[in-house]
């Protein structure tokens, strides 16, 4: 049986007296891909910080012991002028009483290969480099030192759509290889076929969870998205369902 990495009860959100979320559960085992899914404002990117004990929450989240998580932000604002290389932002990172520094610039060189970028981009500014640049750098950054768990959040944004595949696709070899666990955000219900085992449906509160072709029917998809506002990617086709 799958090792469980973590298993979330009865979880609820208030902030500013609104609630977000309540009364999720669900778990998620070892190298499994779970996808999250739901409109503009449905808690998903809240139940992120939860995940990460970044924000209070009523109920229970246990994460598997010692685990190693690593995070890609849908956003990551930084000024142009702020005076870091991308090599410096990396080994922010680095434990230098234990590893040493050259070794850690060998493993970020393979995490850069990973997702497309010349080992001379470390000697960019991070303020300077492209949208679609500093995306990839983030998932590079967030799988650096081998995390367990990666949770994702829609982090294909100013990502050239040839390349976004090529990403879902670094993700499905990370489950393969290493055994990485990941929890994507996505509002492309294509990716959520392709590249996720099980996904979990959210509008503040639970509508659906379970395997993609088992539970994302037409529905539990007008209960999710409201009636004529979901669009279903399948087989590369975009198709509004009314």
């Amino acid at each position: 049986m799958e090792e469980l990495i973590v298993e979330v009860k009865n979880l609820s959100i208030t902030l500013n007296n609104e609630n977000i979320l309540h009364d999720i559960s669900f778990s998620v085992k070892q190298g499994e891909a779970l996808a999250i899914i739901g409109p503009n404002g449905a808690g998903k990117t809240v139940l992120f910080k939860a995940l990460l004990g970044l924000i209070p929450y009523q109920g229970e989240i246990h994460w598997k012991e010692g685990i190693k998580i690593g995070y890609v932000p849908q956003k990551f604002n930084i000024d142009k002028l702020t005076p870091l290389s991308v090599k410096e932002f990396f080994l922010l990172k680095s434990d230098r009483f234990w590893f040493p520094q050259n070794k850690f610039l060998d493993d970020i060189r393979h995490e850069l290969d990973l997702v497309g970028l010349p080992t001379a981009i470390l000697r960019e500014s991070l303020g300077e480099i492209s949208g679609g640049e500093l995306q990839r750098i983030l998932i590079a950054w967030a799988i650096t030192n081998h995390p367990e768990v990666l949770l994702f959040d829609e982090s294909t944004a100013g990502i050239d759509v040839g390349f976004e595949e090529t990403i879902y696709t670094l993700l499905r070899r990370l489950q393969d290889e290493r055994g990485t666990t990941v929890l994507l955000i996505s509002h492309d219900l294509g990716v959520v076929y392709r590249h996720a085992q099980n996904v979990l449906c959210l509008n503040k509160q639970m509508i659906c969870h379970g395997k993609p072709q088992e539970v994302l029917n037409p529905q539990d998809l007008v209960k999710l998205y409201g009636e004529g506002g979901f669009y279903h990617h399948l087989n590369g086709e975009s198709r509004n369902k009314t």
